[in-house]
């Protein structure tokens, strides 16, 4: 991107940028949060049409945080993504995130009794051994698709056996993911007209709901020890999924929970080969630098880009800011995690950061992010592992990145190491 551009000239919408080099993107951040931290951008269609009613972007930390603490102003309920859908169509695909209260709060209430640290601490276990078996499926091979044979693999696991889903649908769950929260990208979605957009949506929406109405309504004949019948079984009605319920929290989960960790073990191998001091550093004292380095690796990737809230009344302020009803501001989580106010230096990628607020996993707030910890644990399991089996892995060749402006996605990452050979045991 050229060094003369101006702020007139960033398109944020544009899904070449995000697709390309990194420091564009950062350029044209850097240059919102300098002279325009509120800007203002007309939508556009997928022809590249503009359209209204357009929307606010807020690229500063301190702006970010403040909208995500008041929910009585700006509202999730709307829609999550800057492009509208229809109403259905955005809670089915948004679940809790797409909600306000009190409807929200019922839903993560229930979501949260399989979310408690203590809970997912017994987990520490199956995510060790899970990651185990995935690293040593490529060790003799001295070369992966980081992102299809890793990276994807270990979340995805997690998340099908904490549900209790058989694995021979891991295939088909991934797929399915791929499509929903990558559909603007041409591998997933070759027909990118609005028309097949709105078509492959709705299919791989209604696939992976048939899929778990069925397993839902399994578990209330046949209660088990896993997570769905956790939230399809409860004493009091109230306090249980619906189907549907389940049906939609798991477009969320395997896109939250799968999506979002494999983009930032992903971004975190590429870091570390880009950074090899600090990759050194951390193979040295792994124990000690592990909740540093992680929480670097959450912070650099940002693998939520955005989040949309919509203003729920005239005259809600921030700042010197004034809405009106029905306004759109578009929380851009990259910016903020790269605010020269906040954070020192933030282009250094640094995994003995402290302090390091970074809101990665979300702002606080009512929204922020219930498989936080679940995600730390399994990148923390995945970077033990690879540097216990693989020390030397490194990433070759160049990423390629999700075309896509609300996933900070990369698709694919050519891995190279030394071949170890595995002990059958």
């Amino acid at each position: 991107m050229s060094t003369s551009m101006t702020v007139d000239d960033v398109d944020l919408e544009d899904l070449d940028l995000w697709a390309g080099p990194p420091a564009a993107q950062e350029a044209a951040l850097t240059l919102l949060r300098t002279e325009r931290p509120r800007a203002f951008f007309r939508e556009r269609d997928v022809n590249g049409r503009p359209k209204d009613p357009g929307y606010w972007a807020l690229t500063r930390y301190d702006d970010l945080v403040e909208v995500s603490r008041r929910p009585e102003d700006f509202s999730s309920a709307r829609g999550t993504n800057i492009v509208d859908l229809p109403p259905d169509l955005t809670e089915f695909m948004g679940s809790i995130i797409a909600m306000d209260d009190p409807r929200h709060a019922r839903l993560r209430r229930i979501v949260s009794r399989g979310f408690t640290p203590r809970t997912l601490d017994k987990l520490k276990s199956d995510v060790e051994a899970l990651a185990a078996e995935i690293v040593s499926g490529i060790a003799e091979r001295g070369e992966c698709d980081f992102v299809t044979e890793v990276a994807a693999l270990l979340p995805l696991r997690v998340i099908v056996d904490l549900m209790g889903i058989p694995r021979s649908e891991e295939k088909f769950i991934l797929d399915t993911t791929n499509v929903i929260l990558g559909a603007t990208d041409p591998e997933y979605v070759p027909d990118q007209s609005a028309r097949g957009l709105r078509q492959a949506l709705l299919q791989a929406g209604q696939d992976l709901a048939g899929l778990v109405r069925e397993l839902a309504e399994d578990r209330l004949r046949n209660p088990r020890a896993d997570l769905t019948t956790t939230l399809m079984v409860a004493e009091a009605e109230e306090e249980a999924m619906t189907p549907q319920e389940l049906a939609s929290f798991f477009i969320l989960l395997v896109g939250a929970g799968n999506e979002t960790t494999r983009n930032a073990i992903a971004h975190g191998l590429l870091a570390l080969t880009e950074h090899p001091d600090q990759r050194g550093a951390w193979q040295a004292d792994f124990a000690t630098l592990a909740p540093t380095a992680v929480e670097e690796i959450v912070r650099w990737a940002s693998p939520v880009l955005h989040m949309r809230r919509t203003v729920r009344a005239d005259g809600v302020r921030l700042g010197d800011q004034e809405f009106t009803e029905g306004d759109k501001v578009v929380l851009w989580y990259y910016s903020a995690n790269r605010d020269e106010s906040i954070f020192d230096d933030p282009f250094r990628f640094d995994v003995a950061r402290r302090p390091n607020e970074h809101i990665g996993f979300g702002a606080p707030g009512p929204h922020f992010c219930l498989g936080a910890h679940l995600a730390r644990r399994e990148i923390t399991v995945a970077f033990q592992e690879l540097f216990r089996q693989l020390p030397d892995i490194r990433a070759v060749g160049r990423p390629e990145y999700l075309r896509n402006n609300f996933i900070h996605g990369i698709k694919h990452l050519p891995a190279s190491f030394s071949p170890v050979r595995v002990s059958a045991s």
